[in-house]
């Protein structure tokens, strides 16, 4: 990921699901938060409730991958926590990359929309 790194400290989290918005879909569910830094910061969480380690692991990668091929089309200096819901087990890479794309639209983290409302 060029333009971002990735979010691991729990304070970090915890922050993201107390002040930022969400937005949700049969996937995934994101939380943005305003970071004031010049790059985005990128978490994955995926409980043990969706699956074992093997399909754990695999929603991280898609969801990172999808964000990689992506990431020109956001905006920067967001904190952004991507969080698997349990039918995401069975959920194809286009259908994460699908998911991650239709967030970024009510979300506003797309360039051509306006930033994160944040309270």
């Amino acid at each position: 990921m060029l333009f971002s790194e990735s979010l691991k400290k729990n304070n970090d989290f915890r922050n993201v699901y107390k002040n930022g918005r969400s937005y949700a879909n049969k996937y995934i569910v994101v939380y943005v938060w305003k970071n004031n830094l010049l790059i985005n910061r990128l978490g994955i969480s995926c409980s043990k409730k969706v699956g074992n380690s093997i399909v754990r692991h695999r929603f991280a990668r898609l969801v990172r991958e999808a964000y990689r091929l992506h990431e020109n089309i956001f905006n920067s200096g967001l904190d952004i926590v991507v969080v698997a819901r349990s039918c995401a087990s069975e959920a194809s890479f286009h259908d994460i990359e699908d998911s991650l794309l239709y967030l970024a639209g009510p979300s506003h983290l797309r360039k051509n929309s306006e930033g994160p409302d944040n309270r």
